[in-house]
């Protein structure tokens, strides 16, 4: 493990334009929160830094599509995301906000300085501008095509399909999200960030200095930035919500949020030490600090980029020791889409499975997607839950303590003899600690906890091949050295499960009764011999975690399922109208009410019903593609609407004399134009 050391640890902004999902989750803030928590129980200070994102373009869209303001929006979901994070046990040490004034204060002072030292150049060039709305586009106030991969809804700044990086002028045939007119260009003047003068610097710090240490897909996305070429990018945007840009003939600009944003982690920093009366500028200006980004895959020309060229040119500032940032995580094999509702929403989880926290938490870690995309079910994470959780981890720890009690009233046995196989357990349990901070300390943090696990598995097997339970009736004396050791591998849990199970191991604490002063710090099980000391007296307890039922699991998928029933009713598209008819060719059409009197399944066909209609005129043949709605049997004596006069056609070698009217509901199904009413008779002409 390494020395104690000053850690600043950043995860990205959420943009207050709507709740938290367990792909943010996943992606970013779980990770996050589990190195946070590890460094600080090994020693080290630490600095956990977030806020929310409250001036991108997706915040005034929001409002403007609930016809509120944008300071409606931004209060609304950041407190809603910031008790969310509260309740889900990320242990920021600040949780602040882009409206405050101290990061006004912090991002307009930044940019003054850059402009002082000359560090922009200034252009005026064509940028998209909606002709019916009257104002410039941001980037969010475009969609198009991306020219990288043809995803025909990319925004300006970015293709959420393939991920790329855009400017709004790279779409194909452009589109105002405002008004839908297609952007016209107009002249504008900007502040521009010179990439391409940053490009021998960050080939140096980055593909020199970080090939070995950063995950593939970073180092990869990042060459691949690099070797296209780096251009200049604009700091500032047209925009009337966000921080004004702090020099004269910049009125009605603000300062672009990829700009803004992170320097929010400063100004969060700052907010941070000033409530506890500590320093900032060690945190971000002291070269023995590590800074690490913990972002998902599309902050990554953000984080990599963009903000270390920024913090270069400002000059004072330390840069990013590592961003390990990870992939998305689809739901039931969809991408998850704030806008399609297609989320398991952190909120709504929190309702649905009180004091759970933890099972999603390890849900999320163990299926993680740190070097591809991966995806969550319902299903893998009931598993997880009643198999790993509750069927090793809490099973475990349930033996343990109830036959503690059983046997020598929840007072911890004076152990015996150490055997060969005690000894060999203690050893495998002391190795633990140093193989879970390795794989925490190298970002694997899916492999991090499957190796707490052993651990549990670990004290199964030891239970299971001693058999305490067998031995009690013939060597009592064994049996205390048993329960002993296996006490010493449940307090020992009780350490190394705080990063990736806080809420477990503040339980799993109480019931050993165990304290910040009592429990077996992280560095010293591999050293320390007795973890939880014979006299002892722990607690009953309850259960760890309680096994999660099969329909507690299928509400999920049904609340899954209607939102995707909802989505495709609102995305299915209304069949525009067709060709101009004039009224002579609606008087050719000679429509009557029938009767079906006959009705049978076309031999070999699954769609096709053949039927007999009463036309009032003679009973004809009509072949219909309705047999995947209608049984043959519901539908005889029904009233239909007919088309009599449509050209005789054979369908299946069977000649149909005629056209069944119906139409389609919403959800896609068949129901009758239906003149079923007392009174009308076969043959009644509709007109």
């Amino acid at each position: 493990m390494s020395t104690p050391k000053r850690y600043t640890i950043t995860s990205a902004l959420p943009y207050t334009n709507g709740p938290i999902h367990i792909g943010h989750l996943a992606g970013v803030y779980v990770p996050a929160d589990i190195y946070a928590r590890y460094l600080r129980i090994t020693g080290n200070d630490v600095a956990f830094i977030c806020g929310s994102d409250e001036h991108g373009a997706a915040i005034p869209m929001r409002a403007k599509k609930e016809g509120v303001s944008p300071q409606v929006i931004i209060d609304k979901y950041h407190t809603m995301i910031q008790q969310s994070f509260a309740d889900f046990g990320i242990s920021f040490d600040n949780y602040s906000r882009t409206s405050a004034k101290i990061h006004h204060e912090t991002a307009s002072e930044f940019f003054k300085k850059l402009h002082e030292d000359e560090k922009f150049i200034e252009e005026t060039s064509e940028q998209l501008y909606d002709p019916e709305a009257k104002q410039f586009l941001a980037d969010r106030f475009v969609i198009g095509t991306c020219p990288k991969c043809g995803h025909e809804e990319a925004y300006g700044d970015q293709c959420e399909s393939c991920g790329s990086s855009l400017n709004a002028t790279d779409l194909i045939n452009p589109k105002s999200t405002i008004s839908g007119a297609e952007p016209t260009l107009k002249q504008t003047k900007h502040w521009y960030l010179p990439l391409d003068q940053y490009e021998d610097f960050l080939k140096e710090w980055i593909l020199v200095g970080h090939k070995k240490d950063w995950k593939t897909n970073v180092y990869g996305q990042i060459k691949s930035w690099i070797d296209d070429g780096l251009r200049p990018r604009a700091v500032t945007r047209d925009l009337d919500w966000g921080i004004p840009v702090p020099v004269a003939g910049a009125e009605g600009k603000v300062l672009y949020v990829w700009f803004d944003a992170p320097i929010g982690y400063i100004s969060s920093t700052k907010e941070w030490a000033a409530r506890e009366g500590k320093d900032w500028t060690p945190y971000w200006k002291d070269k023995d600090t590590k800074l690490v980004h913990f972002i998902g895959k599309d902050n990554i020309v953000f984080h990599c980029i963009i903000f270390p060229s920024m913090l270069k040119a400002e000059g004072s500032y330390i840069l990013p020791e590592n961003v390990p940032a990870n992939e998305f995580l689809n739901l039931e094999g969809n991408k998850l889409s704030t806008s399609k509702n297609w989320a398991v929403w952190l909120h709504e989880y929190l309702e649905d499975f009180p004091e759970q926290q933890d099972v999603l938490r390890y849900a999320l870690t163990a299926n993680a997607p740190e070097t591809k995309d991966n995806d969550f079910t319902w299903k893998d994470f009931q598993d997880r839950n009643n198999n790993e959780l509750v069927g090793n981890f809490g099973n475990f720890i349930n033996r343990i303590v109830v036959l503690t009690h059983k046997y020598y009233e929840g007072v911890v046995p004076t152990p015996n003899a150490l055997s060969e196989v005690d000894q060999q357990t203690l050893a495998e349990l002391k190795a633990y600690p140093a193989v879970i901070a390795s794989s925490i300390e190298r970002y694997r943090f899916r492999e991090a906890s499957q190796e707490l696990l052993n651990v549990s598995r670990l004290g199964n097997k030891y239970l299971a091949d001693e058999e305490p339970w067998k031995l009690i009736k013939t060597d009592p004396d064994r049996v205390q050295t048993v329960m002993y050791v296996g006490l010493q591998i449940a307090a020992a849990l009780a350490t190394l499960a705080e990063p990736f199970l806080p809420f477990t191991a503040q339980k799993l604490k109480n019931t050993l009764g165990l304290d910040a002063t009592t429990a077996t710090p992280w560095t010293a099980i591999a050293t320390q011999e007795v973890l939880l000391a014979a006299g002892h007296t722990i607690q009953k307890g309850g259960l760890l975690f309680s096994k999660i039922e099969d329909s507690t699991i299928q509400q999920q998928l049904d609340k899954l399922a209607a939102t995707k029933k909802a989505n495709e009713v609102a995305n299915k598209a209304v069949t525009p109208q067709k060709d101009t008819a004039t009224f002579e060719d609606f008087t050719k059409m000679d429509i009557r009410v029938g009767t079906i009197i006959e009705a049978e399944k076309m031999p070999k066909a699954k769609k096709l019903l053949v039927l007999k209609v009463d036309t009032g005129i003679n009973v004809r043949t009509i072949v219909s593609g309705i047999a995947a709605h209608f049984s043959p049997e519901e539908i005889i004596g029904k009233k239909v609407t007919v088309l009599v006069n449509l050209a005789p056609r054979k369908l299946r070698g069977v000649e149909s004399e005629g056209m069944i009217l119906m139409t389609e509901t919403p959800d896609g199904k068949l129901v009758f134009l239906n003149p079923d009413e007392a009174g009308v008779q076969a043959g009644a002409v509709i007109s």
